[in-house]
C-alpha cells in the first residue's frame, strides 16, 4: 500500500479511533528502538509471517532517516541456505537483552511462540503486541493495539497504518529539533557578538 493509499484510508477512517490508536502504538515503536538505537525484531506465527510490515518498516526507516525502525524478521521455519533477511529464527528472541523491542505481530496466539515472548520479557525486551487484544500475548505486552476479529479493519491494514505513522513522527522530529537548534545557535551568535560601535 503506497503513500496515496494510506492517505485515503485515513480519510475514510477520519471519525474513528483507529487513526489515534495506530498512530500512539507507532509512536510508542518507535520511541522503543530509537532511544535504543534500533534493535527491533519482529515476529508473527508458524502460520502468519508479516512480511508486509517487514517490508514498510524498512521503507519508512529509509525515507524517513531513522534505520532504527528497520527490524530485523525473524521467521518460525527459516533455514540456514535462505537469503540473510530471511534466516533468522526463533532462536534470535531468545538472544534478545534489554534494549531490544520485540514486535508480535499475529492474528491468534501461537503457544511455543508465547513461551519465548515471556522469556524475552524476562530478560528485560520490550515487548509490543498487533493481534486479537486479549489473551496471553496481550498480558505479556508492555503495549498492545488490539486488532479482533470481526473489527472493520483486518492485520494487515492496521499494519499498512502503524507503518507509515511511524515513519512520519520520525520525520517530523528533527525538523522540530534543527528549528530549537537554530534558534538557540541564533541566540548564542547574539550573545556572543561584539557590542555595537558606541557612534
Amino acid at each position: 500500500m503506497d503513500a496515496v493509499r494510506v492517505a485515503l484510508l485515513r480519510e475514510v477512517l477520519a471519525g474513528t479511533e483507529w487513526l489515534g490508536a495506530t498512530r500512539r502504538f507507532a509512536e510508542v515503536l518507535r520511541g522503543s528502538v530509537v532511544s535504543h538505537g534500533g534493535g527491533l525484531l519482529l515476529v508473527g506465527t508458524a502460520v502468519y509471517e508479516p512480511w508486509h510490515l517487514a517490508a514498510h518498516l524498512v521503507d519508512e526507516a529509509a525515507w524517513s532517516g531513522t534505520p532504527e525502525l528497520a527490524p530485523t524478521l525473524v521467521r518460525h521455519d527459516a533455514r540456514p541456505s535462505d537469503p540473510a533477511q530471511l534466516a533468522v529464527g526463533l532462536g534470535r528472541i531468545e538472544a534478545a537483552r534489554r534494549g531490544e523491542t520485540l514486535l508480535v505481530a499475529s492474528p491468534e496466539g501461537d503457544a511455543a511462540l508465547l513461551e519465548r515472548v515471556s522469556g524475552a520479557r524476562r530478560a528485560g525486551v520490550t515487548i509490543l503486541a498487533l493481534g486479537p487484544g486479549e489473551g496471553e500475548l496481550t498480558a505479556l505486552a508492555h503495549e498492545t493495539l488490539a486488532v479482533p476479529d470481526g473489527s472493520e479493519l483486518d492485520l494487515d491494514t492496521v499494519q499498512h497504518l502503524v507503518s507509515a505513522a511511524a515513519g512520519e513522527n520520525a520525520r517530523t522530529s528533527p525538523r522540530r529539533r534543527r528549528r530549537f537548534r537554530d534558534r538557540l545557535s541564533r541566540l548564542a551568535e547574539s550573545l556572543t557578538a561584539p557590542p555595537p560601535p558606541p557612534w
